[in-house]
């Protein structure tokens, strides 16, 4: 048997040994756990919003196309900064915008810059006709040219007057009687002498002076003609006979006119007769004189509207002088600021609130504005939210604030279109978004109310914020006596009849005097504070219908808990919240909303809101 060599072992083991090592790897990974990779939190992924850039009311869960317009949707960036009724930037967003602000503030005659057009006429009082005093025939006209000028007293024709001749005849008859008759009888001198005054009296009658009468009683033969003169110096403006031509008494002869001072008539629109008042200066400038300027008052503002053109004339009158203005010249007139000097009656006027035109933006009935809301620290970036506000009527390149906004407030007045879009894409209460008109908020009758008036609606309404004072001091005797003082003060409001403020009151005095009249009658203080409630309310149509008359400013308040969760509002002087619905236990549960500067009207929108329901709770302060 042939024995196998020391080496043979080696050359197979490797074989054997391999497939076990690779068997007992494979077993012991089995063995081992499986590494895995972090997987998300069980927290539910906020699915992604896709919306339309040109239509952002619509939202959509996946990406496709507008229903609307049929555009491509885009992801909705649902981590805007600001909230979703305001738009916040950064400095380089801003940059980027231009965006521009101004403050709210009060001027005491708007810089107005209103262009008007019109034309020079002859001033109407400087006009006058040259009639004939007598019947007759035009034997010479002396004044045959139109645009000639005349002098008072100058003879413009010579008239032939049969009655004239006659009574000249008389006169000299009865002239040469008195002369023969000098040294008979009494009587008859007395009778001769008669007979000519009656003669002279003729005469007289037909319209010719004593001085003319004396020389016709001196002549030798009774004249054939008489002078027709000018009463009043002027330009002859028409000429209305030709020589030969037969006239009767009274009729027109000529026309003249003193153009040495003229009226230029500006035709003005019903947008711009709130800028326009009498005495106010306007520089005028012609086409015709080019380099030159000419001033003047309006004079007169007609109160009647053109049916067919639509415009109101304004009257201005201007010196001519040097003659260089015609009647019949088209002018360009620039009115600007307020009446020529300063009467009481300017004073005695608010000053109004003005923002540049480019402030606001329009859309419908509603005007809205973009406000800066004021930063919480130095390192907060600046930040803007939509305002609704009602605007007076345009005033050059400022518009007058009626309500909405305070001085001293800044808005926007360059990139307002940016944010709104910023806004619109967020889904906040945009220029496009809000309605136009909201249910309950249509726009009060306003009415100005005279000096008495104010002064009688200020203490009312004085009465009324010393019973909000007292029901916020939980004190409600105190409640009692302001709320009848209210009641005698609405009674004292005097508003005459034929006023535009009769029928408002009516209906606001009666509300007033019985919601105070429960107040004081009340049996708790329950009962003063869910009287105090009706009363706001009425105290708030006061306030869109006559404004603030008061000197100070006020301020419209909102708790969200007050009037059972339902929310509600009152007006108060102090500019820290007083709560009188809750009194002490609640004494700073509220919100300011809005301040209503002296004279300032309260929004329509803001004084309805109490009707419409409160729907915003955040915001205020335990």
């Amino acid at each position: 048997m042939t024995k196998l060599p020391d080496e043979a072992p080696s050359s197979w083991l490797p074989w054997v040994l391999v497939p076990l090592v690779a068997f007992v790897a494979f077993g012991l990974g089995r063995c081992v756990p499986r590494l895995r990779s972090p997987e998300p939190e069980s927290a539910e992924v906020e699915a992604e919003v896709w919306t339309c850039s040109m239509h952002p009311q619509v939202r959509q869960p996946e990406p496709g196309a507008c229903p609307i317009c049929g555009m491509d949707l885009i992801p909705l960036s649902e981590h805007a900064a600001g909230s979703i009724d305001q738009v916040e930037l950064s400095d380089r967003a801003a940059l980027l915008a231009r965006i521009e602000t101004v403050e709210v503030e009060r001027i005491a005659t708007p810089g107005v810059d209103l262009r008007l057009l019109g034309r020079i006429e002859i001033d109407e009082s400087r006009a006058r006709n040259v009639s004939a005093w007598i019947g007759g025939r035009v034997d010479k006209l002396l004044v045959r040219e139109t645009g000639a000028s005349v002098r008072r007293g100058q003879a413009i024709a010579s008239l032939y007057s049969p009655e004239v001749y006659a009574a000249h005849q008389d006169l000299l008859t009865a002239a040469r009687q008195v002369a023969k008759l000098g040294n008979a009888s009494e009587l008859a001198r007395s009778s001769a002498e008669a007979t000519l005054a009656a003669a002279r009296e003729r005469l007289s009658l037909l319209g010719l002076s004593d001085a003319e009468i004396e020389r016709m009683a001196r002549a030798k033969s009774p004249r054939k003609s008489v002078a027709i003169s000018a009463t009043d110096g002027g330009t002859v403006m028409e000429r209305l006979v030709t020589q030969g031509q037969y006239v009767e008494a009274g009729e027109v002869l000529l026309r003249v006119a003193d153009l040495s001072q003229l009226w230029v008539q500006l035709d003005a629109y019903e947008s711009d007769l709130s800028a326009l008042m009498e005495g106010q200066t306007v520089e005028i400038e012609v086409e015709a004189l080019p380099g030159e300027r000419f001033s003047g008052e309006v004079a007169f503002i007609d109160p009647l509207v053109d049916p067919r053109r639509r415009v109101t004339r304004v009257r201005v009158e201007v010196d001519n002088a040097s003659g260089k203005l015609r009647p019949g010249m088209f002018v360009e007139a620039v009115v600007r600021g307020g009446p020529s000097g300063e009467g009481p009656a300017s004073a005695s006027k608010q000053k109004p609130l003005v923002v540049p035109v480019t402030a606001p933006l329009f859309t419908g009935k509603r005007s809205l504005v973009y406000v800066e809301v004021p930063a919480a620290d130095a390192s907060a970036k600046p930040s803007y939210a939509p305002r609704a506000v009602e605007l007076g009527p345009r005033m050059g390149e400022l518009y007058p604030v009626v309500a909405g906004l305070a001085e001293g407030e800044r808005v926007v007045v360059h990139g307002a279109f940016a944010i709104d879009a910023d806004l619109q894409i967020r889904g906040g209460a945009s220029m496009m978004a809000q309605p136009d008109e909201l249910e309950d908020t249509a726009l009060a009758v306003r009415v100005e109310p005279d000096e008495v008036l104010r002064a009688e609606l200020a203490a009312v309404l004085g009465a009324y914020l010393d019973m909000q004072v007292a029901l916020a001091d939980d004190n409600w005797r105190s409640a009692q006596a302001a709320a009848a003082r209210l009641v005698k003060q609405a009674q004292a409001v005097t508003v005459a009849p034929e006023s535009p403020a009769a029928e408002l009151w009516r209906a606001l005095g009666p509300a007033l005097e019985r919601r105070a009249s429960e107040a004081a009658q009340s049996e708790a203080i329950e009962g003063a504070r869910g009287a105090f409630l009706h009363l706001s309310r009425d105290i708030k149509g006061l306030l869109a219908t006559f404004g603030n008359p008061l000197d100070s400013p006020l301020r419209l308040a909102f708790c969200p808990m007050a009037d059972a969760n339902e929310g509600a509002e009152w007006i108060q002087a102090g500019e820290v919240v007083d709560n009188s619905y809750f009194g002490e236990s609640m004494l700073s549960c509220g919100e300011f909303r809005s301040t209503l500067e002296p004279g300032q009207y309260l929004l329509s929108s803001e004084a309805a809101s109490a009707r419409a329901g409160a729907t915003k709770h955040e915001g205020h302060t335990h």
